[in-house]
């Protein structure tokens, strides 16, 4: 067994690098509630600067930032917000929106590149009738997590945005991974979200920050989202400590997201040779790789429980398939260990046509753990227990 874990569940976690905690360490601080943390304002003027907005807001959780966005712009009860049906916001947040803020989700199919047809958005956006509640906002997510990490372009957000704006409408885009994307299409942040009236920014995920989200916008909308933080619980004293960590995930890591790209599309290319998987590689755009197991005799569940058993961490995406996510703690020899092997090997019986792939990575072992795995869940040798990671069905709305 690897003494070393492998933690491809998600990039949120990532753990602290020495700069951050240093920063931590040194950070200059005041109480936040009171408006008085030096670093909290540095920080929140730097992020509003790099998106391109007038003011930005520290919280505690992207689902926070989510929350308090939708809840700003939808602050009659019974307003309602268009969304993609396998949004974040919709399908991983609790259902906050409606519970807590009285906003009807008008849902519009994502298709497969994370995007919701213009036609379908535009007929979703309500005329004034006693019988509906009141379109007031338009939802995008960029990355599209649920579709892979797919990145929504900035054509696409634009022409959202006009029709936002032509409808009265405001436009929220949640950017949990809006670095991702924007590395991905090579194009500069604040460009990407121009239409937006706000967006959230996790910085706990890709960017390993240890704690937070940002969430932008004008002026007037985060002076509303200040009282709302305050509200939900969210408002911090010496929140400078954690806002000095995420000023160097900023810093050091936005820079490191492609390679992070590069791996994800190696492991896919990887996968692909294996004959009990299938996964499409070409549609590998960020830091995500979905792919599906096809044998009915090896659940998602199992498999991650075993894999986890030499140390290689997963969580299953549904009933079929599995997602791995790369992070920049994620070395090249991390993924050559999580996926292949140094050498071909002949057809293993009982079962021929499962092979052993060859992988240009650096591995000891000339079976990798994942056709290890694999190869244990078919001959029925391996005995599972309750998996140490929380990887259950459909857990991974990260």
């Amino acid at each position: 067994m690897a003494s070393k874990v492998v933690d491809l569940r998600s990039d949120t976690v990532t753990k602290p690098s020495e700069a951050m905690r240093a920063a931590m360490a040194a950070a200059d601080v005041d109480d936040d509630v009171l408006g008085a943390d030096p670093t909290a304002h540095r920080f929140e003027a730097e992020m509003a600067a790099v998106m391109g907005k007038e003011a930005a807001l520290f919280v505690p959780s992207g689902t926070m930032g989510n929350l308090i966005s939708v809840l700003v712009h939808c602050d009659v009860r019974g307003s309602e917000a268009i969304l993609g049906d396998n949004s974040h916001i919709h399908v991983y947040e609790n259902g906050g929106i409606s519970t807590i803020g009285g906003v009807h989700p008008r849902t519009v199919k994502n298709n497969p590149d994370g995007t919701m047809d213009i036609d379908k958005i535009v007929a979703a956006i309500r005329h004034p009738d006693l019988h509906y509640p009141t379109t007031r906002l338009i939802c995008l997510e960029n990355t599209h997590g649920n579709t892979g990490g797919k990145c929504l372009s900035v054509e696409y957000t634009d022409k959202v945005g006009e029709i936002a704006k032509s409808h009265g409408l405001k436009l929220h885009i949640d950017g949990a991974r809006i670095f991702n994307a924007s590395v991905a299409l090579g194009v500069p942040v604040d460009r990407l979200v121009k239409a937006a009236d706000s967006v959230s920014v996790c910085l706990s995920k890709g960017l390993g920050a240890p704690v937070g989200s940002v969430i932008v916008g004008s002026k007037a909308f985060i002076d509303k989202a200040r009282i709302l933080r305050k509200t939900l619980g969210g408002g911090m004293r010496q929140v400078g400590v954690l806002c000095a960590a995420a000023h160097v995930a900023v810093r050091d890591t936005v820079g490191k997201l492609a390679d992070d790209h590069r791996k994800a599309k190696a492991l896919a290319e990887g996968l692909k040779k294996i004959e009990q998987i299938t996964v499409d590689s070409a549609s590998v755009e960020t830091n995500m790789v979905f792919f599906e197991v096809m044998d009915p005799r090896i659940s998602p569940d199992k498999l991650c429980q075993v894999l986890e058993q030499d140390n290689v961490l997963a969580l299953p995406a549904n009933s079929k398939s599995i997602r791995f996510v790369i992070h920049y703690q994620i070395s090249d020899a991390d993924v050559g260990y999580a996926l292949a092997c140094v050498e071909v090997c002949e057809s293993l019986d009982p079962f021929p046509s499962f092979t052993v792939i060859a992988f240009d990575f650096s591995c000891d072992s000339t079976i990798s753990c994942f056709q290890k795995a694999i190869k244990e869940l078919l001959e029925g040798s391996t005995e599972l227990g309750h998996s140490i990671n929380g990887a259950t069905k459909s857990s991974y709305g990260h």
